[in-house]
C-alpha cells in the first residue's frame, strides 16, 4: 500500500511515517516510479515503534531492538534475552528521569506552600509587597524597560 494509505490505517502522520524511515525503523520497499510501498506486515511494525516511543525510548534504541522483538498481533514482546541489558539501561534512564520530576515538583509545592495569599492577582500588589523589582527592571513610571537577556540589541 502506498504512503496515504498507510497512514490513514496506522493513524501516523506521513511526516513520520518518512521520519521513521530515516532512522532505519521501517524499511518500505519502492516501486518504479520511487513511491514508497508498505506491507501488511508494515502496520505491526509501526505499532511496535509507537508502543517502544510511548515506553519512553529513543528511536536509536528502537532500531537495536525491533530485529529481537515479535509480535503476535496484539503485544509487542522481547524474542531474545539479549535485549535485557539494553531495555535495564532505557529504565534506569527513565526512573532518573521521574526522580529529577518528582524532586522539581516537591521544590514547587514548597514555594506554593510558602506562598502567602495576598487577596489578589494584581502583579503590581505582588511586586509591592515583596518588595521586588518587576522583570526588565521598569516600574509604571514610563521608565525603559532592560532588554531581556539575549535579546538582539535592538529589541523593541
Amino acid at each position: 500500500m502506498r504512503m496515504g494509505e498507510f497512514s490513514r490505517r496506522t493513524g501516523v502522520s506521513q511526516r513520520l511515517l518518512r521520519y521513521y524511515e530515516e532512522q532505519g525503523l521501517l524499511k518500505p520497499s519502492r516501486r518504479a516510479s520511487g513511491y514508497r510501498e508498505f506491507a501488511e506486515e508494515d502496520i505491526a511494525t509501526v505499532r511496535g515503534i509507537r508502543m517502544l516511543l510511548g515506553a519512553g525510548l529513543g528511536t536509536a534504541t528502537i532500531a537495536e531492538l525491533m530485529p529481537c522483538m515479535t509480535d503476535d498481533g496484539q503485544t509487542l514482546a522481547p524474542a531474545c534475552s539479549g535485549m535485557l541489558p539494553d531495555l535495564h539501561r532505557e529504565r534506569e534512564r527513565i526512573n532518573e528521569a521521574v526522580a529529577g520530576l518528582l524532586a522539581a515538583r516537591e521544590t514547587l509545592d514548597a514555594l506554593i506552600a510558602a506562598t502567602a495569599p495576598t487577596g489578589g492577582d494584581d502583579p503590581e500588589a505582588c511586586y509591592a509587597a515583596g518588595g521586588a523589582q518587576r522583570p526588565g527592571g521598569a516600574g509604571r513610571s514610563g521608565g525603559a524597560a532592560a532588554a531581556p537577556v539575549g535579546a538582539p540589541s535592538d529589541w523593541r
